[in-house]
């Protein structure tokens, strides 16, 4: 899951790498929580999610976890990898509920937002 995929660059200042292709994640469905420059694009974040983040999400009105076939949407199990919306991570984190972040695949427009500091502890170590 190592894959270079993009030429943008994550919160560490490294390669954005890819985030998860199942199930496959991303605004651009291509695996990475990447903007490709585009302006409104916020799925930068990158998680792996838990039981009582889904569960979260759920009751703020975006269930992640239900399958919807004619989307080609599986739902998020525990343990998935997923590009989060940033202020959806921030709700999470301020609610004491936010999943791991996958620092080496979250964009570094993240930063803009969220101090590195408070993503570091909450990193996922993808090694």
């Amino acid at each position: 899951m190592n894959d270079e995929v993009s030429t943008e660059k994550n919160v560490l200042g490294g390669p954005l790498l890819a985030c998860s292709f199942a199930p496959l994640t991303g605004f651009f469905r291509d695996g990475c929580c990447a903007a490709r420059g585009e302006q409104g694009v916020a799925h930068l974040v990158c998680v792996r999610v838990t039981a009582e983040f889904l569960a979260f999400s759920r009751e703020c009105g975006n269930d992640l976890s239900t399958p919807i076939p004619e989307m080609r949407f599986r739902g998020l199990q525990p343990g998935d990898r997923w590009c989060l919306h940033v202020l959806r991570w921030i709700q999470a984190w301020e609610a004491g509920r936010a999943p791991k972040v996958v620092l080496e695949a979250t964009h570094e427009q993240v930063l803009k937002l969220v101090p590195l500091q408070a993503l570091k502890r909450n990193a996922f170590d993808m090694h």
